[in-house]
């Protein structure tokens, strides 16, 4: 019995079903679930809303999810070797628990949530910096999830919460600045993990604005952050002059000295260029 259910340990589930972690589908279980509850509780209260899981793999997480209360949980796992083992957990939580069979990147999961709906995940490292730009740019804002409660690898996670002036500032941290309020809750070490990562992980909270923390068209400032990121050694004069001839007179209007790099520009001063940019 486990600490937090009457399913068996994770250790008895993945030998009893042989999961052993593949590399290749960005696999690395956490398999104490005191820690796994841990996780759950940084999305906040959970009573009342439906969960998003991707990736769940044996269950872990998705165990944790439902011990601290949710609603509902969709978890949509590309790995078919771990349905059985999810299986089992829905059989605990009659009604509580959905697993989809599919990649995540392929599944429209407003059909199958209601409303307040958070995320939580430990991500696949193959795929989670590209599942969290899908989140942060559904098209219309508000999205439909409350917040993201989301496992990277630390390196990732700091690209995310960066400020102007510091390595990891760049497009992502843009992107997840602009629409939400994102800080790091937890740190993990390698050793958290069967098997082993080679690097740290960080567990990040973003909460959804209402709007975005600035005014700016999506297109037009996402246009203009790749631009001056692709070559951020670069004076902005000269990394986005592709952009328009006009770029000096547009970087004067929003703030920004032409000689500035990228990196230290900031959110506020982006969206100012983004605007200028449209108005021209």
């Amino acid at each position: 019995m486990s600490a937090i259910d009457r399913l068996p340990p994770l250790r008895e589930v993945i030998a009893t079903h042989g999961l052993s972690a593949r590399k290749a589908l960005g696999q690395n279980f956490l398999l104490d679930l005191n820690l796994t509850a841990k996780i759950a509780r940084q999305a906040g209260d959970l009573t009342g809303c439906d969960v998003l899981e991707v990736g769940p793999g044996p269950g872990g997480l998705t165990r944790g999810l439902l011990a601290e209360g949710a609603r509902r949980v969709l978890a949509i796992e590309k790995d078919p070797r771990c349905l059985p083992a999810l299986a089992e957990i829905a059989a605990a939580h009659p009604g509580r628990l959905e697993v989809i069979g599919d990649d995540a990147l392929k599944v429209d999961v407003t059909q199958h949530l209601s409303a307040p709906i958070r995320i939580v995940a430990n991500l696949p490292y193959n795929v989670g910096t590209e599942l969290l730009t899908r989140w942060l740019d559904p098209g219309d804002w508000p999205p439909f999830w409350t917040s993201l409660t989301l496992m990277f690898q630390r390196e990732v996670a700091e690209r995310i919460v960066a400020q102007p002036g510091s390595k990891a500032y760049g497009r992502l941290a843009i992107l997840s600045q602009w629409r939400s309020d994102a800080r790091i809750v937890m740190d993990l070490p390698p050793e958290a993990f069967t098997p082993p990562p080679k690097v740290r992980s960080a567990v990040v909270h973003l909460t959804a604005l209402n709007a975005p923390r600035y005014p700016a068209r999506a297109a037009t400032l996402q246009r203009v952050v790749a631009a001056a990121f692709n070559q951020r050694r670069k004076m902005l004069r000269a990394a986005l002059k592709g952009v328009t001839p006009e770029i000096e007179e547009h970087l004067l209007a929003a703030g920004i000295k032409p000689t500035d790099r990228a990196e230290t520009v900031s959110l506020e001063q982006f969206c100012a260029l983004a605007r200028a940019l449209d108005a021209s």
